[in-house]
């Protein structure tokens, strides 16, 4: 077995986990919250009393599904995280709270505590690894196959590529979503291809260091724009690298 699918079935064995441990997450905390529901108030209703906690779990799905959408664009959406942080953190407080509203009389074991906030806090984490494996596999480089696969009769990337004077020339009257830059997008390329020529390949993190460094800004669409422009020297940079020669 080579490095690669060892790496790729070790990847989706955590991704069925994670998937597993978000949804027993998520089912243990609504069914907890319903019957919190039905504590205090509900209890004559059961649809109201199960229905109840879709309204505050909701924001937890939809947010997470929208951040779900702004990895797979590298970019960030700030409305996504708002509302999984306000529904996860609200669907935490609640369950704790539901531990101390049992109807029964007497001090309420701390482990009580433990065991209701464990389920949401437990999901809210598995989730943070997902975005967080989506973030590296969006960010890595790109290989093309030809050159990867060793064959000296596979057509070089770096000969096919048009030349890199090109994708500099890029019109600034063109008007641009997002936060001004402080710098001009063809300013931008030439950082990142210096970049690119100092460490032989280039992320999203190397060019937004790169920027950093060099006292200016970059938002994420501009970021994603210089990225796409520089990608045919990045692809022909990891085909003439070591070890395709």
């Amino acid at each position: 077995m080579t490095k690669q699918a060892a790496e790729r079935y070790a990847l989706v064995a955590a991704g069925l986990v994670i998937m597993g441990l978000t949804a027993g997450g998520f089912w243990l905390s609504y069914a907890h919250l319903a019957e919190v529901a039905g504590q205090h108030g509900l209890g004559g209703s059961p649809t109201r009393q199960w229905a109840w906690p879709a309204t505050l779990d909701a924001f937890i799905v939809a947010g997470e599904l929208l951040m779900l959408r702004a990895g797979l664009r590298r970019v960030t959406d700030g409305w996504s995280i708002a509302l999984t942080a306000i529904g996860s953190v609200g669907s935490i407080a609640l369950n704790v709270a539901g531990a101390s509203g049992t109807g029964h009389a007497g001090r309420v074991p701390v482990l009580d505590y433990v065991v209701a906030a464990v389920p949401p806090t437990a999901a809210l984490l598995a989730f943070g690894v997902l975005m967080r494996q989506i973030h590296q596999l969006v960010d890595q480089p790109a290989h093309h196959p030809d050159t990867a696969s060793g064959d000296p009769a596979a057509p070089s990337t770096a000969s096919s590529a048009p030349p890199p004077e090109l994708f500099g020339q890029v019109p600034e009257s063109v008007p641009r979503g997002g936060r001004p830059a402080k710098a001009t997008v063809a300013e931008l390329v030439e950082i990142g291809r210096t970049a690119l020529a100092e460490h032989g390949t280039l992320s999203r993190s190397l060019l937004r260091k790169a920027v950093k460094d060099s006292e200016l800004t970059i938002g994420s669409d501009r970021q994603t724009e210089v990225m796409e422009i520089l990608r045919p020297e990045i692809e022909a940079a990891a085909g003439t690298g070591p070890g395709h020669g």
